[in-house]
């Protein structure tokens, strides 16, 4: 049995991934084991708001920032 998976290539905080098939934002973001708390995504260089991300589909060539927000002072 062979399963048809597309390979995309997507571009997180500069470095080119690989995904196997079309994700959500927050999925994308389990999958590579990058933190929700205290961060700022930006897709396409557009912001996405938090409760936007399970409804975000990340495609072929996408770009990816992710700011972390650190506490000090």
């Amino acid at each position: 049995m062979f399963y048809n998976f597309t390979v995309m290539k997507i571009i997180i905080n500069g470095e080119t991934k690989e995904i196997a098939n079309e994700l959500n934002l927050s999925r994308l973001l389990e999958t590579f084991a990058l933190p929700n708390e205290r961060i700022a995504v930006e897709l396409n260089k557009e912001v996405v708001r938090k409760k936007d991300w399970e409804n975000i589909v990340i495609k072929d060539a996408d770009k990816i920032e992710i700011v972390h927000f650190v506490g000090g002072g």
